[in-house]
């Protein structure tokens, strides 16, 4: 399992990597997580999400590596679907988002809000994805270090949803809440 789980893991980083090289050749910024000047609620979340968010990624690493698997087959084959319908949702919505994916709430930005593709039935498909990896390598490499760190990590993933949704609202107005009231947060149409 170790392969497919390292497969899993260079796949996601290579699209969110290869994602944001891209933007910066057209002079865009993708990475916005705890840059902004103001230190307020919003930075602070945004800091302890990147913090949390490559802890996670070590704990995954050391995990793949050095834990045996200790869930029985049955979960780790879960895991290791679930990993790759992660991976594959992350892509969409990467792909979908074009020139307007961020990572991070960049204030500065002019984006344009996307609705159509996988953002019809998730307004977080992108958040989908890193969850549905952490849960799937939880699964396959289960320990509880790696547990703690994925719920931490999720949580503060999902606290960064509701810091963008307000920004949303601000940013597109009647447009956004209307999306809101069709689309679910994570998976599915209302």
């Amino acid at each position: 399992m170790k392969l497919p789980g390292i497969a899993i893991l260079l796949f996601f980083y290579a699209v969110y990597i290869g994602k944001m090289l891209l933007q910066k050749r057209k002079g865009i910024h993708t990475d916005q997580i705890a840059k902004g000047g103001k230190r307020d609620s919003v930075f602070y979340t945004e800091l302890v999400l990147k913090v949390a968010t490559y802890t996670v990624v070590a704990a995954e690493v050391v995990s793949i590596f050095a834990v045996k698997p200790l869930l029985p087959q049955p979960f780790t084959i879960c895991g290791l679907v679930l990993g790759c319908v992660g991976d594959v949702i992350f892509l969409i919505a990467v792909v979908t988002m074009k020139d307007s994916w961020r990572a991070g709430i960049a204030e500065d930005d002019k984006t344009e809000m996307v609705t159509s593709g996988i953002y019809r039935i998730s307004r977080n498909p992108a958040f989908l994805g890193f969850d549905c990896v952490y849960i799937g390598l939880v699964l396959m490499f289960f320990n509880l270090p790696l547990l703690l760190f994925s719920i931490f990590a999720m949580l503060m993933l999902h606290l960064q949803i509701l810091q963008e949704e307000k920004y949303l609202v601000k940013e597109f107005g009647e447009g956004y809440i209307n999306y809101k009231k069709k689309v679910c947060r994570y998976i599915g149409r209302k």
